[in-house]
């Protein structure tokens, strides 16, 4: 079932997620649905706060960015099969030189802008079956990570742009918060007009 993604604006997403194990209601039918609806959105990644659960989960598909040209043979055959759920994710450790990439995300359409992020890092986590894993990324699957990672701490890619930046996109971010915009989408907006 395709879920309404949660707009900018929401509590929801401010909030920091809580632990889940394997006893969460439904968790097979929440992850098919997020996936769901992430694939309907043309999304490579979405997290649980976008669909109005404060959960540590998140769902990541970045195979779609193994057919850009401008990815090397090494990065492709990664991408190609990363594809996974992170559930009770943990940065371990974060290294390497910072590099800007282009994002955006589900809850904040039409706004794209240079993040600065580090791009190696190590990390911990759950699959749905609840097996931990320990794994290094770096590059272009180490910053999808970073993003999703950061929807479960309640932080956005807006908060990590320069007080220019975040000045220049004010009227954007409170028209998509208004719900006064058409994201080819479901979405859920905190402070539409009824």
């Amino acid at each position: 079932m395709i879920l309404p993604i949660v707009a900018y604006g929401d509590p929801v997403l401010r909030k920091i997620g809580k632990e889940i194990d394997a006893d969460y209601p439904d968790l097979s039918k929440l992850i098919a649905d997020m996936k769901e609806t992430m694939y309907n959105a043309q999304g490579v990644g979405i997290a649980a706060p976008q669909i109005g659960r404060d959960i540590r989960l998140f769902i990541i598909d970045a195979t779609p960015f193994a057919e850009d040209e401008d990815v090397s043979e090494e990065e492709r055959k990664v991408l190609e099969g990363f594809d996974k759920v992170f559930i009770n994710a943990k940065i371990l450790n974060q290294e390497g030189e910072e590099w800007a990439f282009n994002e955006g995300c589900l809850s904040i359409p039409d706004i794209r802008e240079d993040v600065f992020r580090q791009k190696t890092i190590t990390i911990e986590y759950q699959d749905e079956n609840f097996k931990k894993y320990s794994e290094t990324l770096t590059g272009l699957a180490a910053r999808i990570f970073q993003h999703e990672y950061d929807h479960i701490e309640g932080v956005l890619f807006t908060d990590k742009l320069s007080s220019l930046k975040k000045r220049l996109i004010k009227k954007k971010l409170e028209s998509i918060s208004k719900g006064k915009i058409d994201p080819g989408y479901r979405m859920r907006f905190p402070n539409a007009k009824k």
